[in-house]
């Protein structure tokens, strides 16, 4: 693949990543408001985190242009915070 597809390639699977995670976060906010349970909450919270992650991960690397590896590990940082979150959410 030329640089210019990978390029696409990458922001289209990004942005539906983006997408699911906006959705599971919501409804796992919306299961939260309905029925008031403190792990629902943390869930939400971890999905959140993770899904900020990816935004983050895409602005600095379109964006801002930094370097592939350096929003990897933003990325990936974040992802690993979300899942912590959901693990102290299942323990509960």
């Amino acid at each position: 693949m030329t640089d210019t597809t990978t390029t696409v390639v990458l922001a289209g699977v990004r942005l539906a990543v983006l997408l699911l995670g906006a959705t599971i976060t919501y409804y796992s906010a919306v299961a939260y408001r309905r029925t008031g349970a403190e792990y629902l909450r943390n869930a939400s919270i971890g999905f959140a985190i993770m899904t900020l992650g990816v935004l983050v991960e895409g602005v600095l690397f379109e964006i801002a242009g930094l370097n592939l590896e350096v929003v990897h590990i933003v990325e990936s940082v974040a992802i690993g915070i979300g899942f912590l979150v959901l693990l102290v959410s299942l323990r509960q």
